[in-house]
């Protein structure tokens, strides 16, 4: 059954809601009262998609599968979930949460997008408030893995479970905010530094760029993998967070900061607005919209290698892709000749001083191509756990094709060969969208006894599983005349 995602309120927030959605090959019912809201919807999901693309699509994802309702009831009544991102004002939102709970069926959760409103004040008067919850989000939305969850007095722990499991089905790093508090947790910490620059910027004492240099050089990299806390604890060397505070705390007694905002006078928001305008340097917001998620992508895939923050969540998300059960091998099913199993996109680091596709990066999709293959056939974090693995022996690549930025490639995949320990297979890498081919890699790989550091031989469910695409594969051509050979 096709999970339907309900939206109330598609500006920013509720657009990146629909991105996340579509991208997890789920539907999307979208409902706003605000003129032209259809067509800016459709127009920011073409804009965003490019990036939710590289992150990964699960299979079925399709940015159309978006259904346009003339009412928030309409949208309610045909949503498994609503997600409302109205704008922040209660007295606009208790009126959609009403309609919602008044037509969606009573097991549908009610989620608002609140970036700080208490949730036991809009819950009231509410038929089934116990299906009500926050889930704030942070933009964009389609990227950033966090949302805040946020139960009310009358929430059930079984709403804020499913709220939580939803999210993360979503891609997504649910934090489950423990006491219900105005602003939350992130929008808190983010607030008080945002005084700070008022502060600065009001007396005079640095211009907006100056201070996200500040920002961006400096403890914005260490925060993007281990946060303030974690952070100052490596501050105090050995003696970790205690050291830090018992030599360093005195400084809090300090007058380095200000807690309360300044007003926001007119030559404050003059300030403020001239040095944003100055960064941007005559670029548009969709330039920067568009730089900011290239280089947000950069970093959480950098992240990714590492295992930490961000990166951990996007990993657990493109496993879960690639070991989706549409993308598994099952015994009652035909093999498709070949495996159409992994697609991306040329990423920007990917290239060269010529704007072509490195060698290493030919090497790296492919190898994110062989780990689409391994979960088809049963080979994911279970298996490697058990002590076992394929490793590569032999590859041979060849160049047909040049690729650039952003080019779509899709991996089509032949096994040549399989024998008790050995795996024999070719990556075909075309264009995705004229089809040209691109290049072929060859690879030889022996199955390993991860423990013992030596050859053994594949377990039975996957080696079932792999006789089975070699002989399905047996009567195609392959795109290459191999160069080694199972024998």
């Amino acid at each position: 059954m096709t999970t339907v995602v309900g939206l109330v309120g598609t500006g920013v927030i509720g657009t990146g809601w629909a991105v996340r959605a579509l991208a997890r090959g789920y539907e999307v019912v979208a409902t706003d009262v605000a003129p032209g809201a259809e067509e800016r919807l459709h127009t920011g999901l073409a804009r965003a998609w490019p990036a939710a693309r590289k992150l990964g699509l699960f299979p079925g994802a399709d940015r159309h599968r978006v259904r346009w309702a003339d009412s928030v009831a309409e949208v309610a009544a045909a949503s498994d979930i609503v997600q409302e991102s109205v704008p922040e004002d209660p007295d606009l939102k208790r009126p959609v949460h009403r309609e919602i709970d008044r037509a969606a069926a009573p097991g549908v959760i009610i989620a608002s997008s609140s970036s700080g409103l208490l949730p036991s004040q809009m819950q009231e008067g509410l038929r089934h408030p116990e299906r009500f919850v926050v889930g704030h989000p942070f933009n964009p939305v389609y990227l950033l893995p966090l949302v805040e969850v946020v139960a009310g007095e009358q929430t059930s722990a079984g709403t804020v479970e499913r709220a939580v499991a939803f999210y993360a089905d979503l891609g997504m790093h649910p934090l489950l905010v423990r006491n219900e508090i105005e602003g939350y947790l992130s929008d808190r910490l983010q607030e008080a530094m945002w005084r700070e620059i008022l502060h600065l910027v009001g007396d005079g004492v640095a211009t907006t760029e100056e201070l996200d240099a500040a920002i961006t050089y400096g403890p914005g990299l260490r925060w993007a993998g281990m946060g303030t806390n974690l952070t100052f604890h490596l501050a105090g060397g050995a003696g970790g967070m205690r050291y830090m505070l018992e030599h360093f705390g005195p400084a809090l007694e300090l007058p380095w900061t200000h807690l309360q905002a300044p007003p926001l006078t007119a030559e404050l928001i003059d300030r403020m607005a001239t040095g944003a305008e100055a960064q941007a340097a005559g670029r548009t917001i969709e330039d920067l919209e568009r730089l900011r998620d290239d280089y947000l992508v950069s970093v959480m895939r950098a992240l990714r290698a590492h295992d930490v923050a961000a990166g951990r969540v996007i990993a657990r998300h493109e496993g879960r892709i690639h070991g989706h059960e549409a993308a598994r091998w099952r015994s009652d099913a035909a093999v498709p000749t070949p495996l159409a199993l992994y697609s991306c996109v040329v990423e920007p680091e990917w290239v060269d001083y010529n704007g072509h596709m490195t060698e290493s990066a030919y090497l790296l999709a492919a190898g994110w191509a062989s780990d689409a293959l391994f979960r088809y056939i049963g080979i994911d974090e279970d298996y490697r756990a058990g002590g076992a693995s394929f490793y590569t022996v032999e590859t041979h690549l060849r160049f047909l094709g040049e690729a650039g930025v952003d080019q779509p490639v899709d991996f089509a995949t032949t096994v040549l060969g399989v024998d008790a320990k050995r795996l024999h297979f070719v990556h075909d890498m075309t264009d995705g969208e004229s089809g040209r081919r691109l290049a072929t890699v060859e690879q030889m790989l022996v199955h390993v006894d991860t423990a013992a550091g030596r050859a053994a031989p594949i377990g039975p469910d996957v080696a079932a599983a792999l006789a089975a695409v070699a002989e399905a594969h047996r009567s195609i051509e392959p795109p290459i005349r191999p160069v080694m050979e199972v024998v």
